[in-house]
């Protein structure tokens, strides 16, 4: 038996149209993949119509689903059937981060897995620093950034914030533009500990730091797609790179 695939198209309101041929069923299956040795509890449906040849489903713009990497199926009755990927135009995401976004910030990107299956990778964040830029110069690390559901005004902080031992947490002031939402900071520090550090703004004294991340284009999984060059700071070499997740993060090393 033929596994059947789901092509998928997305537009610029983050909307996903899936498409099978020739596909029996009743609907899709999207399922939360549960992190190591946990159920699975969290599922989202979508109905299936026919429109000549082809079934569609589609999920709705609206941020319905959590952040996570969601597993795409296709439901005949009772049994539930792993869909392949079919062609998939994810053009309308390439420019992303030069749209306004609103929080709660929904982004939604279809990928394959290591596996060959469908997933589609979903943040959903109250607000979101999204990367533009990353420049090592020398011993320099420049970030440009621009804020999505959240303003600049005057008090905001860079943080960096270390995510082993204490937690120690470094401040940086942001150089905004003249937008309010657009900023700029720079690293050059040779006393940071040895270790991993996260990156976040605070807009405003107490309010709640929001992650630099890179998430509003067609990338899913940018750790191995954007590798960078460290900048070396005295005694240590400080690199920028991105996680697992997409956030933008720090890695501080012993130089040499």
């Amino acid at each position: 038996m033929t596994t059947p695939r789901a092509g998928c198209t997305v537009d610029a309101e983050g909307r996903i149209a899936f498409a099978l041929t020739a596909a029996q069923g009743h609907g899709l299956l999207l399922r939360l993949r549960p992190k190591k040795g946990q159920p699975e509890d969290t599922l989202h449906v979508l109905d299936l119509e026919s429109v000549g040849e082809e079934r569609r489903a589609v999920l709705g713009p609206d941020p319905v689903l959590a952040e996570g990497r969601w597993d795409v199926y296709l439901l005949n009755g009772p049994e539930r059937t792993r869909l392949r990927p079919g062609p998939r135009d994810l053009r309308a995401l390439v420019d992303g981060h030069l749209r306004e976004r609103r929080g709660p910030l929904a982004a939604r990107v279809p990928y394959v897995t290591e596996d060959g299956y469908l997933a589609v990778r979903t943040w959903l964040r109250p607000a979101h620093a999204e990367v533009d830029r990353v420049d090592v110069t020398g011993g320099t690390l420049r970030i440009t950034a621009r804020l999505h559901g959240a303003s600049l005004p005057d008090g905001a902080e860079v943080l960096l914030r270390r995510r082993q031992g204490e937690g120690t947490v470094r401040s940086l002031p942001p150089l905004a533009a003249q937008d309010g939402r657009s900023f700029s900071f720079t690293v050059a520090d040779e006393t940071l500990d040895l270790g991993i550090w996260d990156m976040f703004v605070r807009p405003a004294p107490g309010s709640p730091m929001i992650r630099l991340a890179r998430l509003l284009d067609d990338v899913a999984d940018r750790k191995r797609v954007f590798v960078y060059p460290g900048a070396t700071a005295g005694k240590i070499v400080v690199r920028p790179y991105y996680t697992v997740d997409n956030d933008l993060s720090l890695e501080v090393k012993q130089a040499g």
